[in-house]
């Protein structure tokens, strides 16, 4: 089976009985915006702390 099978019945079956669609779908959702992330830090796509501070107050 492939990862994305994988890891999609591992968020179905960890799921409450009473989830809805909704849920499913963000539970998705939370699992590809994390994933987008931590691509993003290991391709160095990050803003400093200090950087952000810096943005923000000039």
């Amino acid at each position: 089976m492939s990862l994305i099978k994988d890891e999609a019945l591992k968020i179905v079956k960890n799921l409450p009985d009473n989830a809805t669609w909704e849920d499913l779908i963000y539970q998705f959702y939370v699992k590809k915006r994390i994933e987008n992330g931590i691509k993003e830090i290991e391709d160095g796509e990050i803003v400093t702390h200090e950087e952000v501070k810096k943005r923000l107050l000039s």
